[in-house]
């Protein structure tokens, strides 16, 4: 190849390049379009009325309230996927959690045989009332802080009232129903059919995290 025709395919080349960068430079300018000072997108959000009250979840109903509608069978249906860990019979063995037989009115942490934990300990001058029942089997790591207890709670009102009410009457002589406040209405919460709603935890339960056969609190 002569020295000419070389000239003539670089000089080719070069236009091209020259051509293809003005057109990006030209297209660059045509579409060119601002960055935002703030990278996303803003979303405009209410702010509340200033001297607005806000708004508060509703009081739970007291138990005792709750146990003039309780059903002790519903509460027995309810409550047996805690057959698992526990016994309800009179002289019943002690599981992964103790016995609950004749548990309402029982000092907590005091079944007999029983290893609990050191969170239950803690409440061991205390009493298995109506309330506490109501409040362990609601949040039982809110109620003892540093139990081993897995459950998360039984968060729906009545049939945690229907479970305390089958408590109730495991005992020969069970415990006088607590008088509710005369101010209180009645629950307004539909109870589940049996078998229907989320499980209850009965008292006392302390299912470690270990395997159930080794287990203690």
């Amino acid at each position: 190849m002569d020295t000419f025709e070389f000239n003539k395919i670089a000089g080719a080349v070069l236009g091209t390049l020259l051509i293809t960068l003005g057109v990006s430079i030209v297209a660059e300018e045509v579409f060119h379009s601002e960055q935002p000072e703030k990278p996303g997108y803003a979303i405009a959000v209410a702010e509340p009325e200033s001297g607005g009250a806000t708004a508060e979840a509703p009081a739970a109903v007291p138990i005792a309230v709750r146990l003039k509608t309780a059903d002790a069978q519903r509460g027995e249906a309810t409550a047996k996927p805690c057959l698992a860990c526990h016994t309800f019979d009179k002289g019943g063995q002690n599981k992964v959690g103790p016995n609950l037989w004749n548990v309402v009115g029982r000092a907590i942490a005091s079944h007999e045989g029983f290893a609990y934990s050191d969170a239950l300990k803690a409440k061991s001058n205390e009493t298995w009332t109506f309330e506490m029942l109501d409040s362990f089997m609601h949040d039982p790591k809110a109620f003892a802080p540093g139990t081993k207890m897995t459950y998360a709670g039984l968060k729906k009102d009545q049939p945690r009232a229907d479970v305390i009410a089958y408590l109730r009457s495991l005992s020969d002589s069970p415990a006088p129903l607590p008088e509710a406040p005369a101010d209180q209405a009645q629950p307004t919460e539909t109870a589940p059919a049996p078998g229907e709603g989320t499980a209850g935890a009965p008292a006392e339960p302390q299912p470690a995290e270990s395997p159930p056969s080794t287990s203690v609190q």
